[in-house]
Formats: C-alpha cells, structure tokens, sequence
C-alpha cells in the first residue's frame, strides 16, 4: 500500500494533527515493501530453527571449548581476509556465517559470566588476560591444507 501526503505552508494543517512540521513539499511512504521483497513465513521459521539449534549445540559445550573454537574461527577469518586480498576463489558467505558464530559464542560465554555474577568490568578485564594468554596457531583450514600436500609429497616420494 501506498500513502501520498502533501504538506505546504499555504495549506491549513488539519486541527486533529498536534505536530507542527516544517517538511514542504510531497512525502512518499510505503507501509508494506514489495511481497518479493518481504520474507516468506517458511524462509523464517528455517533460518530461527537452524539457529536456535545451532545455540542448542554452543551451549552444550564447555567454555573452554568455546574459547578454542573461537580462536579456530578467528584464524579462519583471517584466513578468507588473506583470500580475498590475494583475489583467489573463496565463499563470501563465510564471512558473514563464521562472524555471526563468532558472535553467538560470544554471547553464550557472557551469558555464562552473568550466571557467575562476574560484571561488566570484570568480564573485560578477564576478557583481556584471556587475548593475551592466547597461543597463535594455525587455523584448521590450514593444517588441513598442510597435511594434504605433505600427503601429496609422500606419495611422489614414494612413486619415485
């Protein structure tokens, strides 16, 4: 539906309306976006039960766990980041997947934090002892990656 509403300073505003506006000129606004683009009530209910299964399995885990599996993610974005920079082909939608996994496992250590009556201040100073007692370490894709090729290797050397 469409609505059309035209205000001037020549007009009378109507009594009924107690707002004095200064807009002059025509004022278009849609109530309902197009059906194409309004998502569909199935699309919907997926997408929230995917990812309330997806909590389901990240609240199962210990908060140790979920800190190893945020650094993984962490060096996978990095990794898709080196991806892209070198312009080789990669899924864009990772991107966004492993932030938002990223972010629910975050949310889930909170809620844990809030549980144990840590506050605010003390989550982030705890938060920053954490980032620094970090070891890097590759990233799953990479070892992988590596293991492969020493697989690949192996092989030649022992075809050779």
């Amino acid at each position: 539906m469409l609505t059309l509403s035209f205000a001037s300073s020549t007009f009378a505003i109507p009594k009924t309306c107690s707002r004095k506006s200064s807009f002059n000129g025509f004022r278009i606004s849609h109530l309902l976006p197009s059906p194409a683009l309004r998502p569909t009530a199935r699309q919907s209910v997926v997408m929230m039960a995917k990812r309330e299964e997806e909590l389901k399995e990240i609240r199962t885990k210990t908060t140790e766990e979920i800190n190893d599996e945020i650094v993984d993610h962490k060096g996978e974005l990095f990794m898709l980041r080196l991806q892209r920079s070198a312009r080789n082909d990669f899924k864009s939608s990772d991107f966004r997947r492993m932030r938002k996994r990223v972010a629910r496992m975050l949310t889930v250590k909170r809620e844990r934090e809030i549980d144990d009556g840590i506050g605010k201040r003390q989550s982030r100073k705890l938060d920053r002892q954490w980032r620094k007692s970090i070891v890097p370490r590759p990233p799953p894709s990479l070892i992988k990656l590596q293991e492969e090729e020493a697989a690949e290797e192996a092989k030649e050397s022992a075809s050779a």
